[in-house]
């Protein structure tokens, strides 16, 4: 593969963005398909499809991380953050399909409000992808996405502690749910990790 030694720096920039744009509208169309089943508007496969448009946008900024000699901030933390995002968009992905591959009849108020948090914690990681050029309103976004990862920390231990609490619940369901509610909260823990990446960057950049 080619280096090439003419900046294209800019270029980082904007995918970053499209990145961030592309992983909030698929824990739009995710909140939407939980909180909407089972007669969503929603399919899994739009979901997916846009899953895979995420898929390419991560290609094309490791392309690009590989093949330019400048880059606008240490490599490591481009790869990472690249990763990151693309691990936010791949477990919201996941949790929607284990609605149709476990025949969910209804969604639970737990894993609504996890999707509804998912979509305020990735507009706030979008905001910082957007803005990571100026670094300006980059602080604040990194802030409001920890205070909404502990919110559904919160959020997961109450739904675990529901599903074991009745012994009524049929295992079988115990299992789907509990698959679930995690999927849905790895996708929260990569959108912090993102966050952190970000605030590293900063620091270096400062």
């Amino acid at each position: 593969m080619k280096i090439s030694l003419t900046p294209r720096t800019g270029e980082f920039f904007v995918l970053f963005a499209r990145a961030g744009e592309n992983a909030l509208e698929v824990a739009r169309l995710v909140e939407r398909r939980f909180r909407e089943h089972p007669n969503s508007g929603i399919t899994q496969e739009q979901v997916k499809a846009a899953e895979t448009a995420g898929d390419g946008v991560t290609r094309d900024l490791i392309t690009l991380l590989n093949t330019q000699y400048l880059t606008p901030f240490d490599r490591d933390d481009i790869y990472m953050l690249a990763t990151e995002i693309d691990d936010v968009v791949d477990y919201l992905e996941e949790a929607s399909d284990l609605l149709g591959l476990y025949g969910v009849e209804m969604p639970t108020r737990h894993a609504v409000e996890q999707c509804q948090i998912l979509v305020k914690a990735v507009e706030q990681l979008a905001t910082a992808c957007e803005n990571l050029k100026g670094m300006r309103g980059v602080q604040q976004a990194l802030i409001e996405v920890k205070l909404l990862e502990d919110r559904g920390d919160r959020v997961l231990r109450d739904a675990l502690a529901s599903l074991f609490r009745d012994e009524r619940i049929d295992p079988l369901i115990v299992i789907r749910w509990k698959d679930i509610y995690e999927a849905l909260e790895r996708a929260l823990d990569a959108c912090e990790t993102a966050a952190n990446v970000i605030a590293n960057i900063v620091v270096k950049n400062a």
